[in-house]
């Protein structure tokens, strides 16, 4: 059996990305439901906002979710009571240091998997003792490695440095993406931009349709001087465009970024003030799809592929 499949309980090794302002309960929902694995997004909640998403997705479906929770959080300790007194079984951890938490939360008895970019910090969560990684490479949305290593690069690298199960993310949002990031040595794949454009999606619709229209090329990651993050080409990111060019500084970036930037372009739909994060693959995406759709044609490409390779590998023979 798959190891993350096995891991999760869970019938295909696709897992829904955890995002700010997108991954709320209809969407964690609506993946478990479809047989993934859907996460709900801590990121951009208060703690009892939290709560109630977490209530709400118990009544919506009877799957295994997830809860992704941002280490550097400043409510971190609050967020966490919640997921323990709630009973959520899975946290997918990120951008912080993994060996804080990762024993008390294992010892609650839940499984926890760390989002990393590199390899250092790949061993680094596995000396923590965390269940699985995600591998995260250059393509992705929101906030990403300042090394800029890209997936094809880099789950390789990470199967070589760990034993743990991996779980490829950036850049995919096809069957055939699926099919590459198994053929690079993952166990699973999570997709978080195919399914931000998704009907359950608390993105505002103005952003998803941002994000159905973007070409190639209109992402960039920018502000690798505070924390990098793929942002959308818009005002916004074209001001931090030329600062950066200017060689703004961190707190210059931060002046510029200020207060609920994301929340304001990605929840309340102003697409030119506000911070835009998404991946690569949004110059592939051009149509809002119910998450159970958006599951199903990637399984479903995915064993087409297969099956082609198959083929042509009788082809050389």
């Amino acid at each position: 059996m798959n190891p993350i499949c096995k891991l999760f309980n869970i019938k295909y090794p696709i897992i829904q990305a955890g995002m700010v302002w997108c991954s709320g309960w209809r969407l964690a929902s609506a993946v478990s439901n479809a047989g993934g694995l859907g996460v709900i997004g801590a990121g951009s909640m208060y703690p009892e906002v939290l709560r109630l998403h977490i209530q709400k997705c118990k009544l919506a479906t009877h799957r295994p979710f997830g809860v992704n929770i941002p280490l550097l959080y400043p409510n971190i300790k609050e967020i966490i009571d919640v997921v323990i007194e709630e009973n959520v079984k899975i946290v997918f951890s990120s951008a912080g240091n993994p060996a804080t938490w990762t024993g008390f939360l294992k010892e609650k008895g839940i499984t926890v998997v760390h989002v990393i970019a590199n390899t250092k910090f790949a061993v680094k969560a596995q000396e923590a003792g965390v269940d699985a990684i995600v591998a995260e490479g250059f393509e992705a949305g929101g906030h990403n490695g300042r090394e800029e290593t890209t997936t094809l690069c880099l789950i390789p690298m990470i199967k070589k440095a760990v034993q743990l199960p991996v779980i490829a993310a950036g850049g995919i949002g096809s069957g055939k993406a699926m099919l590459a990031a198994f053929a690079l040595g993952a166990d699973a794949v999570q997709a978080g931009s195919a399914f931000a454009v998704s009907e359950e999606s608390s993105a505002h619709p103005a952003f998803k349709h941002k994000i159905i229209s973007a070409a190639e090329g209109d992402t960039k990651l920018a502000m690798k001087k505070l924390v990098p993050v793929r942002l959308l080409k818009n005002e916004f990111a074209d001001a931090v465009s030329t600062a950066e060019a200017e060689g703004a500084d961190a707190e210059r970036l931060k002046a510029l970024l200020g207060r609920a930037r994301a929340k304001l372009g990605m929840f309340e739909g102003d697409v030119e003030n506000g911070e835009l994060e998404i991946g690569q693959v949004s110059a592939m995406l051009n149509e809002i799809k119910p998450a159970r759709v958006i599951l199903e044609e990637m399984w479903g490409q995915f064993k087409v592929e297969i099956t082609r390779l198959t083929q042509l590998q009788n082809e050389f023979r």
